[in-house]
């Protein structure tokens, strides 16, 4: 089953384990994300939603939270775990714009990657919080519909 027998994925019948976190569809590949938009300076919460969504429903959310820890190189597992995570780390980079591929491409995981955007773009960003209550400041209603103007407001309250 999955997890079991060194992460295998492929349960006792040797047939491929779909429920397995080490699982990758024949169609998996990097370029495969479709996302509303690359992740960029102004859209981290929006960005981190969408690759959440996507992680989870791959079954592949352990490999970003720690949760799935890397095999030492000797053990049977250790080459799967690999291929997966280098799959995952596929995923983010290209869903990012360019600019901020630089700065992630030396992390040897995807959890490195995953750890450096929530440190960089994250709420506990000191920087992104300025940001975001300077920006939340100079938004005005102007001549738009309350409504235009709360759907304004809804994502910078969200993100605070």
């Amino acid at each position: 089953m999955a997890g079991n027998e060194g992460n295998s994925n492929k349960n006792n019948n040797n047939t491929p384990d779909h429920d397995s976190p080490y699982y990758l569809h024949t169609y998996d590949y990097p370029r495969q994300m479709q996302i509303n938009e690359a992740l960029s300076d102004k859209n981290y919460a929006d960005w981190i939603q969408e690759m959440n969504n996507f992680l989870f429903v791959k079954i592949k959310i352990g490999f970003i939270d720690g949760t799935i820890e890397k095999p030492k190189k000797a053990l049977k597992g250790h080459m799967t775990w690999m291929r997966c995570d280098t799959m995952i780390k596929g995923w983010l980079t290209t869903t990012m714009e360019k600019e901020r591929r630089g700065s992630i491409e030396y992390a040897n995981t995807a959890s490195e990657i995953w750890r450096d955007l929530r440190e960089r773009f994250g709420k506990e960003s000191t920087p992104r919080a300025y940001e975001l209550k300077n920006q939340l400041t100079i938004t005005r209603q102007d001549r738009t519909s309350v409504s235009a103007y709360y759907t304004k407001l809804l994502p910078l309250w969200d993100e605070i």
